[in-house]
């Protein structure tokens, strides 16, 4: 157990760049390095990550740790990857509280909002093109960013994506026959994962005390597309409770810490619970990654029956195009028009996002770049 913490730790102290380079991290580490798994069988890991719901990367460690020590060894994979990013977002919580009438700092703040453009518009730029090749599923991507822009809420979301998934079950569906064993998932986790899911809610309304963790349980479990999808769903849920500029100053910082962007939430919890923020803050952070470990538990075991059975694929299918249409209307708001005001701001957003297409700019240098812009332009 040890072990596994020790080497997830690490990791989570030099894992810059976002999932995906996350999961080039772990292939060096656990496929190259350690040889605790095959190629083969690390690609089956993180095709499931992609395929459920959740934080991409921290799945695949988590299966990871499970593979090699069972239970516990997912938890201290979990614990190991997440605790860097959690004690630095913490941190920041914590500082942004007495820097935020300071001129430097909201020049570093509105230096980060603006590298925030260019992250999210290269995210909904890049999903586009791996989830909406045909035009059935272009054309769910283009109607849902257009009702989240005309009707932004949380049951606009649910409402699109249940859509997107019908449709998808209908006509995005492989065609392909594939015979293929019978699907037997883990009931325990999975009958956990329903009952919070749909127990929460009526229980938050009984005690107000589960609010916070039921909010960010059903953002977690509605997260396809990796973790810049989570910016919509927690600006809906955070609402007028949170100032834009701070909300934005915490997704910028998210882009800059190495390890899981979900841990935006710590720094969502500890702002939502003012009289006890550490609470806040670990509350929301556990909420919102346990739907996916709970899914990934209740699959890991059989999951390629369930991945091949066409109607399955044809809801992930048109449940991605529908993610990829969220994540273009939370790129107009509240990402673009709290960052950019003047003509400048649009140059350096056209700028990073050459340095980020054209030279390959590593994340850690962006961020760099973007703060030294921030502090010249103010």
């Amino acid at each position: 157990m040890l072990s596994i913490f020790k080497t997830f730790f690490w990791l989570g102290w030099i894992s810059f760049g976002g999932p995906a380079a996350h999961i080039g991290y772990f292939r060096h580490t656990f496929v190259e390095k350690l040889k605790w798994l095959d190629d083969k069988k690390y690609g089956q890991i993180v095709a499931l990550s992609q395929f459920l719901p959740g934080p991409g990367s921290s799945q695949v460690g988590f299966a990871l740790g499970y593979k090699r020590g069972g239970l516990g060894g997912a938890c201290m994979a979990f614990l190991g990857f997440t605790l860097p990013s959690i004690v630095i977002m913490l941190a920041l919580a914590v500082l942004s509280s007495q820097l935020t009438d300071t001129n430097a700092f909201n020049n570093v703040v509105h230096g980060l909002k603006l590298l925030a453009v260019v992250v999210v518009a290269d995210a909904a730029w890049g999903m586009y093109k791996n989830f909406c090749q045909q035009r059935l599923s272009a054309s769910l991507c283009v109607f849902t960013a257009i009702a989240l822009l005309l009707i932004p809420s949380i049951a606009t979301q649910i409402t699109v994506l249940i859509i997107a998934a019908l449709i998808g079950v209908q006509w995005l569906g492989n065609s392909d026959h594939i015979d293929c064993a019978p699907f037997k998932p883990s009931v325990l986790p999975v009958a956990i994962f329903l009952g919070l899911l749909f127990g929460l809610p009526i229980a938050a309304q009984v005690i107000p005390q589960l609010g916070l963790f039921n909010d960010f349980f059903q953002a977690g479990s509605l997260v396809f597309g990796g973790g810049h999808v989570v910016l919509p769903l927690l600006q809906n849920i955070v609402g007028d409770q949170l100032s834009q500029d701070a909300f934005l100053t915490g997704y910028a910082a998210a882009q800059a810490v190495p390890g899981p962007m979900f841990t935006f939430a710590t720094y969502i919890g500890y702002q939502l619970l003012p009289n006890a923020p550490i609470l806040g803050a670990i509350t929301a952070t556990l909420a919102v990654f346990l739907p996916g470990f709970l899914l990934l538990l209740g699959v890991l075991k059989n999951w390629q029956s369930l991945a091949q059975n066409p109607k399955v694929s044809g809801a992930v299918n048109g449940v991605n195009a529908a993610v990829v249409g969220l994540l273009i209307a939370a790129l107009y708001q509240p990402v673009f028009v709290s960052a950019v005001f003047e003509t400048i701001d649009i140059a350096l957003v056209l700028f990073g996002f050459y340095l980020l297409k054209q030279h390959k700019l590593p994340i850690i240098w962006m961020v760099a770049c973007f703060i030294f812009a921030g502090l010249l332009k103010g």
